[in-house]
């Protein structure tokens, strides 16, 4: 099968989508998690969620496409607006919630049976969105948006998991954007990376503020300095459920903190 290697003029984007939380509290069973977090995802911008090891980061942004649910025995209480709609409201469908707000996690997983081109397909296949050229086009748009395009043009059949570690991650989003979300968040994308590849995801994550909204979990503060325009700080108490402690523009948050808490943090006092 040949790829055409152009594509059609890039559509006006819409505008970026509106994510608020509101009063956001998750349970592991009877374990509390997180308490009370209210917060903007600010539109069209990255969103840094920052915190030590426990206080809720991971769980806060499981919560925003509804896939903390899918462990059993847990719940939310609150609510989560994605351009002034509840996605918790009764009647939502989790899985077309999802599909707007897509997820990228710690370590690369593409799907190990397919081919780079089936990769980035996957969800268009599954969700019945496109075939034939559309989606063709649709998929080597994805992976120019992921900037990996270049890389993969004349080895699209080849297994994704033939690729290097940063590549994978990249061919990870580009799968989440093949399907159009309007939100993408990413649990510590970098993780797993070494410092060049690190260094790309950054790079592409501030290409792709221009269409999306974003929000990514990271341990570290040079990341959220670089790549963010607000950072959120979690932080667990003593009886170990994650609040929200301090929210506003990165720059501020970082040289001017408004609660000592975050200060100590952000110095390495403690975390």
């Amino acid at each position: 099968m040949e790829y055409t290697h152009t594509l059609e003029p890039a559509r006006e984007a819409p505008p970026a989508a509106s994510l608020i939380v509101e009063r956001l509290s998750a349970w592991y069973g009877a374990r509390q998690a997180l308490r009370g977090v209210s917060l903007e995802i600010a539109p069209g911008q990255v969103t840094a969620v920052i915190g030590p090891s426990g206080c809720g980061k991971s769980t806060l942004i499981r919560c925003l496409n509804r896939l903390h649910e899918v462990a059993p025995g847990t719940r939310v209480e609150g609510r989560v607006l994605l351009n002034g709609e509840d996605v918790y409201a009764p009647g939502v469908d989790p899985v077309l919630v999802r599909r707007r707000v897509g997820m990228v996690f710690q370590r690369p997983n593409p799907f190990p049976t397919m081919s780079i081109f089936d990769n980035v397909a996957a969800g268009l296949r599954l969700n019945g969105l496109a075939s034939g050229y559309e989606l063709e086009r649709i998929v080597i748009h994805s992976l120019h948006q992921a900037a990996l395009w270049e890389e993969v043009e004349h080895k699209l059949r080849q297994p994704g998991t033939a690729l290097s570690g940063g590549q994978q991650q990249r061919l990870c989003i580009a799968r989440a954007l093949a399907v159009q979300p309007d939100v993408l968040l990413l649990d510590e994308p970098t993780g797993a990376l070494d410092p060049v590849a690190t260094l790309k995801i950054e790079e592409l994550l501030r290409q792709l503020k221009e269409r999306y909204t974003i929000a990514i979990v990271t341990h570290n503060m040079q990341q959220a300095a670089r790549v963010s325009d607000y950072t959120a700080f979690l932080l667990a108490g003593e009886d170990r459920v994650g609040e929200l402690v301090e929210y506003g523009p990165t720059g501020e948050l970082f040289t001017n903190p408004r609660d000592p808490r975050t200060e100590a943090y952000i110095t390495g006092r403690f975390g």
